[in-house]
C-alpha cells in the first residue's frame, strides 16, 4: 500500500546506506563468482557480473527509490542538490551514507565468499581513455535519470549501467561511491587507491555535463 506519512532523514538515510551496500556486494560478489567459474575467461566473467548488476540495480532502484531516491551514488545527490530535489543540508549525511553504506557492502562480500575481510585493491585503473570513459558513463547515467519517464527510471538506469560496462573503457564505475567501496576489495571488481581520486574526478565532470545537456535539452 501507498505510504501515506514522508519518510523522515533518518529513514531515507537507511535507504542509501543499505541500498549502497547491496549495490556494492552485487558488484563484488558476482565479479568474484564471475571470475571463479569462468577459469581465467575474463569476457565470462564481465557478462556474469555486468547481468547481476543490472538486475541487482533495478531491484535496488524500485525498492528503495520511493524512500530515498535510490541516489547510492554521491555525484548524483549533488545533482539533485543543485537542481533542489535533495535538500542541499541532506547532501552531506547522503554521501557519508553511501560511502558508508559501499564500505560495508564490499565487506559483506568477502565475508560470504570467504576471504580476508579487510583488503586493498591494488588493480591499477588509469590512463587518458579510462578517465574519459568515466565522464562519457556518468554523463550518459545523468542524462538517463533525469530525462527518463518516472515509471521507466528503474529499468533504464540498469539497461545504461548493463551497455556501458562493455562500451567504456573502465567498464562504467559512474558512481564516486563504488570507486570508493571497489578499493577496499582486491579483486575482479576493485581499484587501487591511486587510481580513484581521477575517476571521481572524471565521474563529477561527468556528472555536470549530464546537468548541462540536460538543461539545454529543455532550452
Amino acid at each position: 500500500m501507498p505510504r501515506s506519512m514522508p519518510y523522515s532523514l533518518i529513514q531515507k538515510l537507511t535507504g542509501e546506506l543499505l541500498g549502497t551496500a547491496l549495490l556494492l556486494a552485487v558488484v563484488i560478489g558476482s565479479g568474484m563468482m564471475g571470475q571463479r567459474l569462468a577459469s581465467g575467461n575474463d569476457a565470462v566473467a564481465l557478462l556474469a557480473n555486468t547481468a547481476a548488476t543490472v538486475a541487482g540495480l533495478y531491484v535496488l532502484i524500485e525498492v528503495f527509490g520511493p524512500i530515498s531516491g535510490a541516489h547510492f551514488n554521491p555525484a548524483v545527490s549533488t545533482i539533485m542538490a543543485i537542481r533542489g530535489t535533495l535538500a542541499k543540508k541532506h547532501l552531506l549525511p547522503y554521501i557519508v551514507a553511501q560511502l558508508t553504506g559501499a564500505l560495508f557492502g564490499a565487506w559483506l562480500a568477502h565475508v560470504m565468499f570467504d576471504i580476508s575481510v579487510l583488503q586493498v585493491s591494488s588493480k591499477i585503473r588509469t590512463g587518458t581513455g579510462q578517465w574519459i570513459a568515466e565522464i562519457v558513463a556518468t554523463a550518459g547515467l545523468l542524462l538517463v535519470i533525469l530525462r527518463a519517464p518516472s515509471e521507466k527510471v528503474a529499468a533504464m538506469v540498469a539497461a545504461y549501467i548493463g551497455c556501458a560496462y562493455w562500451f567504456t573503457a573502465s567498464t562504467s564505475f559512474a558512481n564516486p561511491a563504488a570507486a570508493f567501496g571497489r578499493m577496499f576489495s582486491d579483486t575482479f571488481a576493485g581499484i587501487s587507491p591511486a587510481s580513484v581520486p581521477a575517476f571521481v574526478a572524471a565521474q563529477f565532470a561527468g556528472a555536470g555535463i549530464g546537468l548541462i545537456v540536460s538543461r539545454y535539452l529543455d532550452d
